[in-house]
């Protein structure tokens, strides 16, 4: 059993939000349902939500910080404290960082385990460290 058609883990707007002709909102349930979730809530910088305004992961300042410990302990912090207030269907394991400092990106590898199944899993988010344009 991988969780991902459990209605009791829950059900939510897909992301990114589709929206059907005649059928209104896509929505995904179970395991795809929380790391749709955890996507948002890293990727909402604090204040984007006028009634939750300690909603999300502001990493914005980190931006320009050195590649370093304290840069990955910054961002470990920031990141348990919102999944703990805001995605409790799931328990932090662990957060690996890997780098490619060439492109300026961190992968960070979310290891949790899904509460009511405890169904052990993960999630690699990119937090980019240089701008976009001319990679």
């Amino acid at each position: 059993m991988d969780g991902t058609n459990i209605p009791f883990i829950g059900t939510g707007w897909s992301f990114p939000p589709e929206f059907g002709k005649g059928t209104g909102v896509a929505t995904s349930t179970g395991a795809k349902d929380i790391e749709e979730s955890l996507y948002v809530l890293l990727s909402t910088k604090e204040g984007e939500r006028l009634f939750v305004p300690d909603f999300g992961c502001d990493m914005t300042a980190l931006l320009f910080e050195p590649l370093d410990l304290d840069l990955e302990k910054r961002i470990e912090d920031i990141m348990r404290k919102a999944i703990l207030l805001y995605e409790t269907r799931i328990s932090v394991e662990d957060i690996v960082f890997d780098y490619d400092r060439e492109r300026g990106v961190i992968r960070i590898d979310i290891q949790y385990i899904i509460r009511t199944t405890n169904t052990r899993t993960n999630i690699v988010y990119p937090f980019y460290l240089t701008e976009g344009t001319n990679l």
